[in-house]
């Protein structure tokens, strides 16, 4: 989360609200509680964002019927205790020469099985198993997946006004020159309106040209987009702590007629798994029903990733539209719904909108045009 920000919006109850809730879930999860290591699950229940590059144990510790406590280093404490969560816990902070471990331990018990941040450092993980070898640990993505799935009012506004940021960053790009210009010159483009509208933080800038179309994940290159080219763009990155990400595809000149096929159909694989998005549906079922236009073209074994993913305070997190996952759908989860069709060699499309669930179905939070864009 370096360069991110908790939105001054939340209030100590919020973040209260939402330690109890953490607890709770662990509880219910058989957990004998929660250790949240600096990082995006830290600044959601806290508010607060240590350093970024800081080797010193930070830990929040939290168990069914205790007072949270957030273990801190005390050249750090002041900082911590700005925090606007922090009037809602309890600070422990240690010096440089003492054991920050006993002290964690003390807070923990001899044994039980707790969730811990999935970016904890290791070092700090196997520390605490060597002063509590009756303990045992299990990744909070592994023990509870949904933590931050479900948004409320104040979350769902933000993460609509992060996604009419990158509305706006489109709106603007596509009237920029694209060919004779290095792909790399148009990703700066991208980034730059991403800060001019709002952005703290720029997470990627896909800016994939004619074959490199065919790479979901192209690194931004020196390629030269050319006459003739589709060009996927997919960009994202934090606003106020939440993320956006959208693509489009755009056509530098006149497209093909195949170009216009392939195009129209992911548009309405697209279109397909927005309308699958509704209370108590299988995330599954939103990638079944955007895979099933795709493969009922013959195009199947060219949609070459998941259907969508989470997004929050990251812009990557659960729950995820792929088949196997069987979690149903809530109002207030937020996710991508974005196919693809990549055909090696020649080109690429994808669409992206990032969608909520309602109560009687879905909203999408991206409002740009989903037709097939000309570009000079």
């Amino acid at each position: 989360m370096t360069g991110s920000h908790a939105a001054a919006s939340f209030t100590a109850d919020d973040y209260r609200a939402r330690m109890d809730r953490a607890a709770r879930a662990a509880a219910g999860a058989g957990l004998a509680g929660l250790l949240v290591a600096p990082g995006p699950d830290l600044v959601w229940l806290t508010g607060y964002t240590p350093p970024a590059d800081t080797e010193r144990l930070t830990l929040l510790v939290l168990a069914p019927d205790r007072d949270p406590v957030l273990v801190v280093p005390a050249l750090e404490a002041p900082d911590a205790r700005n925090a606007t969560g922090a009037s809602a816990l309890t600070l422990h902070d240690w010096t440089d020469g003492k054991d920050p471990y006993a002290a964690t331990a003390a807070l923990l018990g001899a044994s039980g099985r707790f969730g811990i941040s999935d970016n904890a450092w290791a070092m700090h993980l196997l520390a605490l198993q060597r002063t509590l070898p009756g303990t045992s640990y299990a990744s909070l993505t592994e023990a509870l997946p949904m933590l931050r799935a479900v948004k409320d009012a104040a979350e769902l506004d933000l993460v609509a006004a992060a996604g009419a940021a990158a509305d706006a960053a489109f709106e603007e790009i596509r009237d920029v020159r694209f060919g004779g210009r290095r792909e790399s010159e148009v990703a700066a483009d991208l980034a730059g309106l991403l800060r001019r509208f709002g952005h703290s933080q720029v997470d990627f800038t896909i800016v994939a040209s004619g074959p490199n179309g065919a790479n979901p994940h192209h690194e931004v290159g020196d390629r030269v987009i050319e006459d003739g080219d589709m060009v996927v763009l997919d960009f994202g990155g934090l606003k106020d702590g939440y993320g956006s990400d959208t693509s489009r595809t755009v056509h530098v000149g006149e497209p093909t007629d195949e170009e216009r096929r392939v195009h129209d159909l992911v548009r309405e694989a697209q279109e397909a798994g927005f309308r699958a998005v509704r209370p108590g549906a299988a995330c599954q079922d939103v990638d079944r029903a955007a895979r099933a236009v795709i493969t009922g073209a013959g195009y199947g074994e060219y949609f070459i990733h998941r259907t969508g993913h989470g997004i929050g305070v990251t812009t990557h997190e659960p729950p995820y539209m792929i088949e196997g996952e069987e979690q149903p759908l809530v109002p207030g989860m937020c996710f991508s719904v974005e196919p693809g069709v990549y055909l090696p060699g020649r080109f690429g499309v994808r669409i992206e909108d990032i969608v909520t669930v309602t109560e009687d179905g879905g909203r999408r939070f991206n409002d740009t045009t989903r037709e097939l864009v000309l570009v000079e």
